[in-house]
């Protein structure tokens, strides 16, 4: 048995005697006609079983797809899994709506499959990727369509949305210092895709290939550095990844050292937390014995026991502030650097 033919535009429009413009406004543009007109060519088309304007051929026609492309460089379930992610993504989806676009996910390429990248129909990216691949800026680069880095450019001197990240560093460290803090503990994002994690050799002055650790060091530098030259120490863990057990295990080497730190500063909430966990494990108490701080204030941060210094950071703002700088007529005269502020809270006292 044959299959019937999808029912045509130009039939459509001969039956009801109109034009075809006015077919496609009838689904794409209802404001340019009248209800009841309107009405009367959709009935129609659900009774033809015509589904309305094939969306790919609209594309070419309008010269653009509506919607806006989010790259990570981590799996899929990153997104939805991580608690800054979705604050992030959430910030991305609600200036896409307020712009009339809408977001397809670009996440990371399983080795052997194409990149999504090179195939993806839409207007432009958002790239939430410190760094981005090489491999995916040469895609984007044959491409040619904008691309606005969300915490990092894509490559020197392109446009990004993120926050001063060696300040925010500094004022955390100073704290610390502030409170008469000498011996500290740095617990870091991964310094490469697969490095190894555990004690950096080369402490605060630690090689590492993304931006956010090589400036969230400076300033943890920065911001101790009257206490380190005073005769104080900084002990550097890469951690295995930022999840709470990753930041456990580097709290772990840090409070076996022969003289563990009096304070930890940590890259992330999450790995902040695991550090206060591993430390209660021990009978070290936070911040009688040890004084934590993290990095972004996410939801758990407030609540958790005790309740968490860190760092705010505007995760939603970045995410829509890059949507809005994509839309932006022009390219921008340089970063945009969101503020943030450093939220006192439980987990941190002077040393005992």
């Amino acid at each position: 048995m044959g299959t019937a033919p999808r029912p045509r535009m130009t039939d459509l429009a001969r039956a009801l005697g109109v034009s075809q413009a006015t077919i496609s406004n009838a689904f794409n543009r209802p404001d340019q006609l009248r209800p009841e007109l309107r009405d009367r060519i959709l009935a129609a088309a659900r009774e033809a079983g015509y589904p309305g304007p094939d969306p790919l051929a609209n594309t070419f026609r309008r010269g653009r797809t509506g919607a806006v492309g989010f790259i990570v460089h981590e799996p899929l379930q990153y997104l939805f899994e991580d608690a800054t992610a979705r604050l992030t993504m959430a910030g991305v989806a609600r200036a896409c709506g307020e712009h009339g676009s809408s977001l397809v996910l670009v996440p990371r390429t399983e080795p052997g499959r194409p990149d999504v990248v090179s195939s993806a129909l839409v207007d432009g990216f958002v790239a939430f990727c410190d760094p981005l691949e090489p491999e995916r800026t040469e895609l984007l680069r044959a491409r040619g369509l904008p691309v606005i880095g969300l915490d990092a450019p894509v490559a020197e001197g392109r446009p990004y949305v993120g926050i001063d990240d060696r300040a925010a560093a500094r004022s955390a460290a100073a704290h610390l210092a502030a409170l008469g803090h000498r011996h500290f503990g740095v617990i870091s994002f991964p310094l490469a895709r697969g490095s190894a994690p555990g004690i950096a050799p080369a402490g605060l002055a630690a090689p590492t290939d993304y931006v956010a650790n090589r400036a969230r060091l400076a300033g943890y530098r920065d911001g101790i550095a009257s206490a380190l030259e005073g005769g104080g120490s900084a002990v550097v863990v890469a951690a295995a990844g930022v999840e709470e057990r990753h930041g456990a295990a580097a709290a772990a080497a840090l409070l076996d050292l022969p003289w563990p730190p009096t304070a930890i500063l940590a890259m992330g909430d999450r790995l902040a937390l695991g550090a206060i966990s591993a430390a209660v494990a021990r009978g070290i108490a936070v911040p009688g014995d040890l004084s934590v701080v993290g990095f972004d204030d996410m939801p758990d941060a407030a609540t958790a026991r005790p309740p968490l210094t860190t760092v705010r950071q505007p995760h939603d703002e970045k995410g829509a502030q890059a949507v809005h700088l994509l839309f932006q007529q022009g390219p921008p005269a340089g970063p945009v650097l969101l503020p943030t502020a450093l939220v006192i809270r439980g987990s941190t006292a002077p040393p005992a």
